[in-house]
């Protein structure tokens, strides 16, 4: 009978240690302090990182899209998330939040409110983020248009409805160092912050084990499509054999080598990219020449 109370305290032990290494760990607070945002400097960021692509209304087209309402569905193995308003609304979206909880949000997958975000907000790339890249385009975000339009809950089941079992999911994924490692040149070096960083290529490009954490081994070698239908291809050096001017010129203008375009979500990418210099996407095309 000994072995009763026994093994509830080792169980009550188990319980509080889950408990703590599942805690969110937001950012020390001396990691944004004295850090000034630059609004051109940040709509870099905005076009690099894709935040319209998700955040804009359903359908949005022209300067529509710098509306960030959200409302988009993302159909997943593991529900559906629908994208919230990220606008300068103060009351809807994030135009009541400090540069500490945008980067906290962003790097970390913390709110402000102290809770985990889900993964399919790519902090998981963005942890990889300079933080004063994240100053510069809260900036920008600062400048777009207020929306009211409230944020919807995502639509999933138990146990996917336990934020803090998320937790113990950064403990698994969660990651700040590179993919692609070794002796790069500038151009790669800049190339890999678009595409694993701010680009968060790997979240759509990269395969997936069981718990939704990216298969880094598999880097960029192609995934099924999160909503089930077809898959994403492969760009690693071994499945992408289009040249690096051919890549540049697929990302400014969307069309292949073969003469097709780009359609659904990577239109939007294309879209993106184009705004940026053109040394950004001969960077891209230079790392992914790179990934192995």
């Amino acid at each position: 009978m000994r072995l009763l109370p026994a093994a509830a305290l080792l169980a009550l032990l188990g319980a509080g240690a889950a408990w703590y290494l599942t805690a969110p760990s937001p950012l020390p607070a001396e990691a944004t302090a004295g850090l000034t945002g630059d609004a051109t400097q940040g709509e870099a960021v905005f076009w690099a990182a894709g935040c319209a692509s998700c955040h804009m209304a359903p359908e949005a087209t022209g300067d529509a899209q710098l509306v960030l309402a959200g409302g988009q569905r993302f159909a997943t193995a593991f529900g559906t998330f629908i994208a919230p308003n990220i606008s300068p609304s103060p009351e809807a979206g994030i135009g009541g939040w400090t540069l500490a909880e945008l980067a906290n949000a962003m790097t970390r997958g913390v709110s402000p409110g102290g809770a985990h975000y889900y993964p399919a907000f790519p902090y998981a790339a963005y942890s990889k983020a300079d933080l004063q890249d994240v100053a510069d385009l809260k900036a920008f975000l600062d400048t777009l248009p207020p929306d009211a339009t409230p944020s919807q809950p995502h639509e999933l089941g138990f146990p996917f409805t336990i934020r803090r079992s998320l937790g113990g999911w950064k403990l698994l994924f969660l990651r700040d160092d590179w993919v692609v490692t070794g002796d790069l040149t500038p151009a790669e070096t800049r190339g890999r912050y678009l595409a694993e960083a701010l680009g968060h290529c790997g979240e759509c490009h990269t395969p997936r084990n069981a718990l939704g954490g990216l298969k880094t081994a598999q880097w960029l070698q192609g995934a099924p499509n999160p909503s089930g239908q077809g898959n994403i291809p492969g760009i690693n050096s071994a499945s992408l054999d289009w040249s690096e001017d051919e890549i540049v010129e697929y990302l400014t203008s969307g069309f292949t080598p073969d003469f097709d375009s780009a359609g659904g979500h990577m239109a939007h990418v294309v879209a993106n990219l184009a705004r940026l210099p053109d040394t950004d996407r001969a960077a891209i095309a230079a790392y992914l020449k790179k990934v192995p």
